[in-house]
This record gives structure tokens, sequence and C-alpha cells, in this order.
């Protein structure tokens, strides 16, 4: 198996999970940008089944190359740039690699796994492509509805714009080869190993600093939140089950606004370390993002119904577990 991204957040996480499940030769294909970290595969790295490999995806000829090599039957496709503010910023390196990469990692597996459309050889049957997207794909909700898989893409970001592009090539590797893919659209994920930047170890990051606390607009925008250990159960379980050529929404069912998420941040903290203020008291309200969607909600009816995934945790049992998590690692918050 290859694992693209795997010394990021979500792509760690899965690692470590498959790991304890998986006896296979686990591949982790990683670039080790800002949001790549040797830190997050300590564990894997006892591992005698686990390599990792330093590269880049947009780099062909080295994604040629390493299938040819280690002649990967499955690939579980995390690498992407994730960070929407930067996305902003910089979109070119969001198309870059997110259409690009994306484009390099389909091409090395048909190439190795197919003698043209519609004729897998016969050593890749059961080959597999897994592809990992968000559900900001779809844009933004009102008050009320949830995303579907049949919900029109209407991406409102670069980062959201470039992973819907990139959903669409590997959709097209289905219908035009009937290459073996599978698309996974996840809502807002949390827990261990989350790159500092992202809200949630922001909030705890600013609230031990003693740090005003930013929260964006008016602190009403709404995420559905999936603890990224159950995110990676539903994985594996649409890699091993799912139907080829299908996408599968993988959500909690846990809305929150974002100003409840950091009162709620905030509340454990004054529990488990407390100080002489609260520190609801450091919260502040900043200038909203450009194009800041208003609400994501996961419809996950389809993964629980044909694949028996449940989310294990709702947002209150998994935020009690991330806070001590990052208590416990304070050094992932530097």
């Amino acid at each position: 198996m290859l694992i693209t991204g795997g010394a990021g957040f979500i792509g760690s996480n899965y690692v470590d999970h498959v790991l304890e499940v998986d006896l296979d030769e686990i591949f982790v294909l990683d670039k080790l940008t800002y949001a790549g970290d040797m830190k997050n595969l300590e564990g894997a790295s006892e591992r005698k089944n686990f390599h990792f490999i330093l590269g880049d995806i947009c780099d062909k000829k080295f994604v040629d190359d390493l299938f040819k090599k280690h002649q990967f039957n499955r690939v579980v496709h995390f690498a992407a740039e994730s960070h929407v503010d930067n996305s902003i910023s910089d979109p070119g390196a969001f198309i870059h690699t997110n259409i690009t990469g994306t484009f390099n990692l389909l091409s090395a597996s048909y190439t190795l796994w197919m003698d043209g459309p519609n004729n897998l050889k016969e050593a890749f049957r059961t080959a597999r492509f897994l592809h990992i997207s968000t559900d900001e794909v779809y844009g933004t909700l009102g008050d009320t509805g949830l995303f579907t898989e049949a919900t029109p893409y209407a991406p409102n970001s670069p980062y959201s714009a470039s992973k819907a592009s990139s959903d669409f090539i590997v959709r097209s590797y289905f219908h035009t080869y009937a290459m073996p893919v599978l698309t996974t659209n996840c809502s807002n994920n949390y827990g261990p190993n989350q790159h500092k930047e992202k809200l949630i170890p922001t909030i705890i990051r600013k609230a031990l600093s003693g740090a005003d606390i930013p929260i964006y607009g008016d602190g009403k925008n709404i995420r559905d939140w999936l603890y990224v250990k159950d995110h990676c159960a539903g994985i594996k379980r649409v890699l091993d089950n799912g139907k080829l050529g299908e996408t599968y929404n993988i959500g909690g069912n846990n809305e929150r606004e974002n100003i409840y998420i950091a009162k709620t941040i905030c509340a454990l903290l004054d529990e488990i370390k407390p100080k002489a203020t609260k520190y609801e008291s450091q919260i502040r309200f900043v200038n909203d993002r450009p194009g800041h969607d208003f609400r994501y909600a996961i419809d996950a009816s389809k993964i629980e119904e044909a694949l028996g995934w449940n989310a294990d945790e709702n947002f209150e049992s998994g935020i009690r577990k991330t806070v001590h998590w990052y208590l416990n690692n304070t050094d992932r918050l530097l």
C-alpha cells in the first residue's frame, strides 16, 4: 500500500490505524512541507512493515519510477495543500499539488495496473485507488440541509476548487478507463497530530500562551466535526468494501458554531489546567476570511447504510481527548 501525505495530520492517523489491522507492507510518501512532520510517524517507524519515502507527487518521473519499483496495488491519496488561508495568498501551489500531483498518481497507477481501457491486468485484480477529498467542494449551506454525494459542486476558495478538480480527474479515470478508484469527502477533522495553524490547535495554543484567541467574524460559522480516528476507520471501510467508482461522504453529525468550539475548549482548559482568569476572556473576534463559507454539514447515511460505518465519538467526547493529547504534547503547538 502507498499512502501519500502520510506524515500529515489525517494521513499519519491512518498509518497508525492501518498498521494495527493490516499486515501489508506500508509505504508512506511525503514531501515533508510545513504540514508534514516525522514526529507524527514515530510510532509507525518502529514497525517492520513500515517504510518512509521522501518525495514529491508533482515529480512525474519520480512517481512513475516508484510505482515500477514497488508494484503498489493499493493507493490511499491524502497528499494535498489544504490550508484555506494559504490558498488565498498562494493559489498556485494548490493548483500544482492538488491537481497535477493527483494526475501523476493516477497516471502511474493506470500504467502499472492496466493494459488499456477496461483491461485490468490479472496481477492487479484487487487494486484500489482511494482519493481523500473534502466537503468544501460542495460550497456552502444555508441554515438547513446537508451535503450528499449528489450535491452539485460549488467550490468557493482556491483550495476547494483545486480539490474539486482533482475529484473530477479521479472520476474520469473510472468512467473512461474503468480504473478501480474510490473517493471520500469528509467534514472537518480534529484530533492528534493536527497542524498548529488549524482552528482547534490554534485555540488551545493561544489559550495556553495567554494570547488573544482569534475567531473569524461573529463566530457563527458552522462546521460538522469528525474525530480523525473515526474518519480513518471510515476510509479503511471504503478501501476494503466500497463500490468502485463511487463517492462516500464521511461526517461526524456534529454541527457546531466556531464560537461554541472556542468556548468548549476554554471550559475544558478551565477544568484541566485552571488559572486565575477564565480562558474565555481571551476570545477576540477578528475580520472574517474572504469567501468564508457559512455552514458545512455532511449526510453520511450512504457509508453508514452501505458499509456499516458509524462515528464512535461525538464532539464533546472527541474534543476532551484532543485537549488532553495537546496538553501531553505541547511541543506540537510550538
